[in-house]
């Protein structure tokens, strides 16, 4: 089970800023155990989506040579203070994990 992500949406003007840190470990398959010398088994996000009210506004891909704990920071025009917030990603191995917040 995935960890939870944490989100938090502002809005500044007509644009909310929308901040999420997602806990995830990040491997890239390339790294060895210090300890048994093998090879860790790639674990990354591959897919990220976000929606405001149910309308999707992000799309994107991510691969093994992002940090572990991604940071995304998005903004988007139109959004009001009270709208809903929803965070998705889809990992290599089928995990998934979800998280909303409210625009404050």
């Amino acid at each position: 089970m995935a960890e939870p992500m944490r989100i938090r949406a502002t809005m500044s003007g007509d644009v909310a800023d929308v901040k999420v840190l997602m806990n995830h470990p990040m491997e890239t398959g390339q790294r060895k155990d210090a300890k048994t010398g093998q090879l860790v088994p790639a674990h990354y996000i591959t897919t990220v989506t976000a929606s405001i009210n149910g309308a999707e506004v992000l799309n994107g891909g991510m691969s093994g040579g992002v940090s572990k704990n991604p940071y995304l920071g998005f903004k988007v025009k139109g959004a009001k203070a009270g709208d809903k917030v929803v965070v998705n990603w889809v990992d290599n191995t089928g995990d998934k994990n979800t998280a909303e917040a409210t625009i404050g």
